[in-house]
């Protein structure tokens, strides 16, 4: 369980570091899916870094998971 929750995590904060890199740079632009949400296309800055801290601290939390 402990594994899942740390790969899930991962997968977030790659979403969202994918995502910032898209928008500084232009790559990346099948990896982020932030951006094929209609709802948050004028949010895709903030809802990256966002992407970025959940899956750390999501990461950090599946320390305290006992297996």
């Amino acid at each position: 369980m402990k594994r899942i929750v740390e790969t899930i995590g991962f997968l977030v904060f790659i979403q969202g570091a994918g995502g910032l890199l898209y928008e500084w740079t232009g790559w990346f632009r099948f990896w982020t899916l932030v951006r094929h949400v209609d709802f948050l296309s004028d949010r895709t800055l903030f809802v990256n870094i966002v992407l970025i801290v959940a899956g750390a601290a999501v990461m950090i939390a599946a320390d305290s998971i006992k297996t």
